[in-house]
């Protein structure tokens, strides 16, 4: 956890780059969006083809991770880090009827288009909740599953998050996810630059110092695959990729 980082200047310029990201989803970001994107990390066509468009069109996800869960028919899933509620959607087709989603995101315009999508096609095993991923308004072991895409790096205190987690899971849980790491830690001119913090790179931890995170909360990873396919648009965040190895990671931890 990054001391100097300024926690609410952070907390506002993420809100207000995901909101954009919400309302212009064709804008100019430094990652990519969008179904082509979401095709190439490895979603199935046969599943976009049933989740709201407009929902694709915002998805700034990092990764592709549900091949790494086992059947969930009928599952409780919560997706920290929401957004838009691609990965909702998807999670709601795979739990079926039987199962339930809950979306948490901080940002009210996010929440509101995901809810917004969600009526309009009457998908009715998803709920959107407003909070934080590091203090999540629900009892301890409310979920079968935790996902998430491209957000936890954009929290402060990581190992909180985790924790998190796995409060949350009930005993046999799975957390799969996908977010951005790297192989050299990176300097304070990145990690206290708040906009590069918003843009998925200021954030990102050592994948090593990560994975502890993880196992040091309670969580036994599973299964880990590099996302090749991922990659940043702007200048500044390339030149952060080549020189420190930052990039995208899908992996699966189990709550013993």
């Amino acid at each position: 956890m990054s001391a100097q980082v300024d926690r609410a200047e952070l907390e506002g310029k993420v809100q207000a780059m995901y909101r954009d990201v919400a309302e212009n989803p064709h804008g100019d970001f430094h990652f990519e969006m969008g179904r082509g994107l979401a095709s190439r990390l490895g979603y199935r066509a046969a599943d976009l083809d049933r989740v709201p468009a407009e929902s694709i069109d915002s998805f700034a996800g990092v990764g592709y991770y549900f091949h790494l869960l086992d059947d969930v028919e009928g599952a409780r899933v919560l997706d920290l880090g929401s957004g838009s509620g691609m990965d909702t959607f998807v999670a709601s087709l795979l739990v079926g009827p039987s199962g339930t989603v809950i979306g948490l995101d901080m940002t009210d315009s996010q929440r509101a288009k995901a809810e917004m999508l969600r009526q309009r096609h009457g998908v009715r095993n998803i709920t959107y909740v407003k909070g934080y991923i590091d203090a999540a308004p629900f009892e301890s072991g409310s979920f079968d599953v935790v996902i998430s895409n491209g957000v936890i790096n954009l929290a402060v205190d990581k190992p909180q998050v985790f924790r998190e987690v796995a409060r949350l899971l009930r005993p046999g849980g799975k957390m799969a996810i996908a977010d951005i790491v790297t192989d050299a830690a990176l300097p304070d001119t990145i990690t206290c630059n708040t906009t590069l913090w918003a843009a998925c790179i200021g954030g990102a931890w050592q994948l090593a110092r990560y994975e502890d995170a993880i196992e040091s909360a309670g969580l036994r990873i599973a299964a880990e695959q590099v996302n090749e396919q991922y990659r940043f648009l702007s200048a500044n965040a390339q030149g952060a990729t080549k020189k420190f190895g930052v990039k995208s990671v899908s992996l699966r931890a189990d709550r013993p």
